[in-house]
């Protein structure tokens, strides 16, 4: 003070700063030199020195604040030290995200995938009535990856959006997105973070009625995912039940009238498809920490998979394998998913044993029948998927039980040898991905 005093150089009571644009930068797939150059020095020294000294110092780094700021000088001719607190305290939180965002991308170019230390920061996007539960407090953050999902989809209509909506869309859409849209139209329909029905066929609007077939009664009040844009003919289906959110890449005008008709179904268009093969980071708290993983990017196509027993699958059976693995992937553990035609027609989800699984999901497909009035279980000639190999071969005797033909399951059990004889004996056709695709 005395030397600001001596040289006659006023104090700082005002600091507005803007970084350099380093995330932006990287997002922009910039060289290795540009992105250094986009990151700032002095500005976050500045930053943290003004937010150090909030007592007499008000930081201002957000510009969807000078008119707070103006504002709060216009109607206490200065600032409180009430608000000079809130603008430190998001001086610190912009400071600390810019770094974290350095440090992460440093780690991308080093191929570090274990750092001594991670930062993960996100961006308030809003806050939400409650959590899981009412009687827990929610927030959703947006963080810096581009991915195409809740994150980045437009609300067109609807009520705001719930924690458990949120969740469960962002299942139903990377599920979907397992489906590319130049070959078949997909339909997935969810509940609580599992797939109610899975379907493709060449229109959405066939596709959701096989997936709706699958499981109707759970369907009701469940989430929509296409792996298109929505048309009239997919969008007069979907209305005709109780449905909280539908999320599609686009949507039609004809589409979006005929969803307006349902004021408080909410409608989200997210702008494109998440490619399911991308790298990524899961994260998941804990008591004390938190786990990070890579995202479950891998999938097998036909010619990845090794037939195990004397009959071969046909070339619709291969078809239905893939398809019901690529959504079993998406069901929590343990899981038998049975499929036919392109479409599911039982699941099994989140069992303890896999043989309850199996079980499950083959009354759920003798319940659809049922609502079909059909005479023979849906079962008869499909297929079954397994997240994970069967243990033993009880589990495997039940899905031969329910008439499915061929099964398709990662293998590597201690008594796969039994499992392939229980195979042979009932005349399954069976093959193995060697991938697991547990989740939890």
């Amino acid at each position: 003070e005395a030397a600001l005093e001596q040289h006659g150089i006023p104090a700082i009571d005002l600091l507005v700063v803007n970084l350099y644009p380093f995330e932006a930068t990287v997002r922009a797939g910039s060289d290795f030199d540009t992105c250094i150059e986009n990151i700032d020095i002095g500005g976050p020294a500045m930053i943290r020195a003004a937010a150090k000294n909030h007592a007499g110092v008000a930081v201002v780094v957000d510009p969807a604040d000078y008119a707070h700021v103006l504002n709060e000088i216009d109607r206490h001719d200065g600032t409180t030290l009430g608000f000079r607190k809130e603008l430190a305290a998001k001086a610190f939180a912009h400071t600390g995200a810019y770094d974290g965002a350095i440090a992460t991308w440093f780690a991308g170019e080093l191929d570090e995938h274990t750092p001594s230390r991670r930062v993960l920061a996100g961006t308030l996007e809003y806050a939400l009535r409650y959590g899981e539960n009412p009687h827990q407090w929610a927030a959703f953050y947006r963080t810096a990856e581009q991915r195409p999902g809740v994150a980045s989809a437009v609300q067109v209509q609807g009520k705001e959006l719930s924690y458990n909506n949120l969740n469960d869309t962002d299942a139903a859409y990377e599920l979907v997105a397992e489906f590319d849209p130049k070959q078949s139209a997909a339909v997935a329909i969810i509940k609580h973070a599992n797939p109610c029905g899975v379907a493709i066929a060449t229109t959405l609007a066939e596709a959701y009625e096989k997936a709706l077939a699958c499981d109707s009664v759970s369907a009701f009040g469940g989430i929509v995912a296409l792996n298109r844009d929505l048309d009239a003919d997919a969008a007069s289906e979907i209305v005709k039940i109780f449905t909280e959110v539908i999320i599609a890449p686009g949507a039609s005008d004809e589409a979006k009238e005929i969803i307006a008709a349902k004021k408080n179904l909410r409608l989200l268009l997210a702008g494109g498809l998440p490619d399911p093969r991308a790298d990524g980071v899961n994260f998941r708290s804990l008591a004390g920490g938190f786990l990070v993983q890579a995202r479950d990017n891998g999938m097998v196509d036909a010619h990845d998979l090794k037939v195990v027993t004397k009959r071969k699958p046909t070339d619709q059976e291969f078809a239905d394998l893939v398809f019901a693995l690529a959504v079993a992937k998406h069901v929590k553990s343990n899981t038998i998913v049975y499929a036919k035609d392109g479409a599911t027609v039982g699941i099994g989800a989140g069992q303890m044993s896999r043989v309850d699984s199996a079980r499950i999901a083959a009354r759920k497909a003798q319940d659809a029948a049922d609502a079909l009035t059909l005479n023979a279980p849906l079962t008869v000639g499909a297929v079954a998927a397994s997240d994970a190999f069967f243990p033993f071969a009880d589990g495997l005797q039940v899905v031969a039980e329910t008439g499915a033909t061929a099964v398709i399951q990662p293998g590597g059990s201690m008594r796969d040898d039994e499992v392939i004889a229980a195979a042979d004996e009932a005349d399954l056709a069976m093959v193995f991905t060697g991938m697991r695709h547990f989740r939890h």
